[in-house]
């Protein structure tokens, strides 16, 4: 396997990692630990998007500490759509970013990975040494370009179907956390028995 050793930190209620405990959590200079080489966060990360002020922060924290920094983009275009901006204003603060092109752009498969050339000619040595190539791919990449190219604007009204939906519960007496994006997270409490008994 690869040698990495990963260092998860508690989210905070925003989405984001608080910038003081990666300080803390970033390995002495010492040779009875692995070294800290990367800082990757998520956006969204629970439907929360992070700022682009907070990306612009954790960015100078990585470039201070001889840090790379990587994007789970997953629902990268949730964020730019709720943000308003390109998503080239997310992305330029990163120097690798992962794109999910089937969670809410709709295609039926495929990610993508984005950075400088020497990296991707990395990763895609990787991928063949281990097994992950695929033959015939054209007809999914065609379909992701499509997603890319039709569903983006799309987002915002999943956003908004996510809002009515969070409305109406909040109605019904639940509690329901603020939505920012197309992720709704209720709070059921005693109900859920009989919701457990329902799905039975």
């Amino acid at each position: 396997g690869l040698p990495i050793q990963p260092q998860p930190l508690e989210v905070q209620a925003d989405g984001s990692l608080d910038l003081q405990q990666v300080l803390d959590a970033i390995k002495p200079d010492d040779f009875h630990f692995a070294r800290t080489r990367l800082l990757a966060l998520e956006n969204t990360m629970q439907g929360k998007v992070l700022p682009l002020d907070y990306l612009a922060a954790a960015r100078t924290l990585t470039l201070e500490k001889g840090l790379a920094l990587h994007l789970d983009g997953a629902r990268l275009y949730n964020a730019s759509v709720r943000l308003g901006v390109d998503v080239r204003e997310i992305t330029r603060h990163f120097d690798s970013v992962s794109v999910c092109l089937s969670k809410g752009l709709g295609a039926p498969i495929g990610s993508v990975l984005c950075g400088s050339q020497p990296l991707i000619a990395k990763a895609r040595r990787l991928r063949k040494m281990l097994g992950g190539g695929m033959r015939q791919a054209g007809g999914l990449a065609a379909a992701g370009l499509y997603a890319l190219d039709h569903q983006v604007e799309r987002l915002a009204d999943d956003h908004a179907n996510a809002a009515f939906l969070a409305e109406g519960l909040s109605g019904l007496g639940y509690a329901v956390e603020p939505v920012q994006t197309n992720m709704v997270y209720v709070q059921i409490g005693e109900r859920a028995a009989s919701l457990k008994a329902f799905c039975a």
